[in-house]
């Protein structure tokens, strides 16, 4: 049995762009989910073949649904019912954001002070 009728925030919430449908309707409200072009409504019906333009917290994603999908399934799966056609600049300025920010070390003489920091310190403010 296939069902008819499925809403724009319950698609995204299934393929897991965001953790929950509200968040999905929240972002549809705000007009950071457009389709055509145009701020799409929560309630808009989705179609195969249909093409978003989507604003997350850590990416501007385009895809176009290849499927219809009701149920939240694991992400090995929900990927499989859109295609991501995110363009290419967008994923390098990702990239590279991803690789001027983890760096994977601590920088150097920065953090918590040391007990020769505080003794100068203390030396400083009573002199």
């Amino acid at each position: 049995m296939q069902k008819e009728k499925l809403r724009l925030d319950k698609y995204l919430w299934s393929i897991r762009l965001y953790k929950t449908r509200s968040q999905a309707a929240e972002a549809c409200d705000k007009g950071k989910v457009k389709y055509n072009g145009v701020s799409a409504k929560a309630s808009k019906i989705v179609n195969i073949d249909d093409e978003y333009e989507i604003k997350t917290e850590g990416k501007k994603w385009r895809i176009k649904v290849t499927a219809l999908l009701y149920t939240r399934v694991q992400y090995s799966e929900a990927i499989k019912y859109y295609i991501d056609i995110t363009p290419a600049e967008e994923i390098e300025r990702i990239q590279f954001q991803a690789a001027v920010f983890h760096t994977g070390k601590r920088l150097s003489k920065v953090g918590r002070p040391t007990k020769k920091n505080k003794r100068d310190l203390d030396e400083f403010l009573e002199g």
